[in-house]
């Protein structure tokens, strides 16, 4: 069967493991938050060594996402994921294993590969699996598992870390990886590369007209979210006043509600693309300031940070459907362009909010990521496109 037949029908079982190969990587990407303290405790180190796992994992992630098309540009789809996968096990192993931090490095540094080069060919292989008019359902479908990730992780992880200490939790996340690959081994399709890229594509694609304007819009939304999200427990216990058990109960709300956004972003992008993407970071912005201007009620600020999830739930969906319809001959190009911009957007918002928060306190960082977010939905108002869905 060739692939223009196969697409006719849609590869669910394939999309479904996705789903689950994002799932466990952004599971292993959170795990560190939460198990910092007797990480560092067990192989006697600082806390702010530990951390730097997270930066080794961001750093290759970043440069992953640019040159993977280019260096894989002759092996099969199908080979590149099951390929990741097996990266993401190893990592885990590694870490759960680790004698120092050299070896823990080491852990992460594989999983930076397998999520830079797994979140850049994801997009392209959702094309490859349904009919583009069930890409946004797909897209959604695979997004679910980064909210899913991002409900549990922190969490369990921590929990977990408790009763069975790190080591096995990153054990289990190892076994989660397992079965990833093991499902994804199963319903994967053969998909041969669809062309020769170069490094030389990925400048090409972005002078094309707009595509760079709309990386940058993509970059201050993600540069807003993440100066939200990384200043939120701050936020909440000096601004609003809440204690733990407040700040986890608002943020399990968040999680949930970012769950629900990927299928309602879904369902929004089928009716009007162009909408989803500006009605989004309007509401984010929007919420933002509010959040500053009436930040000392524990359920409205509850209200709010949930609301604020929803709205963020449809813009991976969205920034990701967005891709297929306008750069669909060079998917995998632009979705490296797409995942370092928001990988960069991930350091520069957690930088900004840092600065901004040490002269002016978390009210100042919402503020900010407020501003930002209107300033995205202006310039995606005015100067970014959609192309209609095809019809037949």
């Amino acid at each position: 069967m060739n692939e223009l037949a196969r697409r006719a029908k849609p590869a669910w079982g394939a999309v479904v493991a996705m789903a689950l190969g994002v799932f466990g990587l952004v599971t292993a990407e959170f795990l560190p938050a939460s198990l910092l303290t007797p990480m560092a405790a067990d192989l006697e180190i600082t806390e702010g060594m530990a951390g730097q796992a997270v930066t080794a994992t961001a750093a290759v992630a970043l440069m992953t996402s640019l040159v993977i098309s280019t260096a894989t540009r002759r092996i099969d789809r199908r080979h590149v994921l099951l390929g990741f996968s097996l990266l993401l096990v190893a990592s885990n192993l590694l870490v759960a294993f680790a004698p120092n931090l050299t070896v823990l490095l080491l852990g992460r540094l594989l999983l930076g590969l397998a999520l830079g080069g797994f979140w850049t060919m994801s997009i392209a292989t959702m094309m490859r699996l349904v009919p583009e008019a069930l890409v946004p359902r797909a897209l959604s479908i695979m997004f679910s598992g980064v909210s899913a990730a991002t409900i549990a992780a922190a969490p369990l992880g921590s929990y977990l870390g408790d009763i069975v200490g790190w080591r096995d939790v990153f054990r289990l996340a190892a076994l989660l990886g397992l079965v990833a690959l093991t499902v994804q081994f199963m319903t994967l399709p053969r998909m041969a590369p669809s062309g020769l890229t170069r490094l030389r594509t990925l400048f090409d694609v972005l002078m094309r007209p707009r595509v760079g304007l709309a990386m940058l819009a993509a970059a201050l939304v993600f540069t807003g979210h993440f100066a939200f999200f990384t200043y939120i427990r701050p936020f909440l216990e000096t601004v609003t006043g809440v204690g733990v058990s407040g700040v986890a109960g608002i943020l399990l709300g968040f999680g949930v509600a970012n769950f629900l956004g990927n299928y309602l972003g879904g369902w929004l992008i089928e009716r009007s693309l162009r909408l989803t993407m500006i009605v989004a970071p309007l509401t984010m912005g929007v919420l933002g300031l509010g959040l500053v201007t009436m930040g000392n009620v524990a359920l409205m600020d509850a209200a709010m940070v949930a609301l604020w999830g929803l709205a963020f739930g449809a813009i991976p969906v969205a920034w990701s459907t967005w891709l297929t319809r306008t750069v669909p001959d060079e998917a995998e190009s632009a979705s490296g362009l797409l995942v370092a911009a928001i990988n960069l957007a991930i350091a520069t918002g957690a930088a900004m909010g840092g600065v901004i928060f040490d002269l002016g306190g978390a009210g100042n960082v919402f503020a900010a990521s407020g501003a930002v977010l209107l300033l995205a939905a202006l310039m995606i108002l005015t100067g970014v496109r959609t192309r209609p869905l095809a019809t037949a």
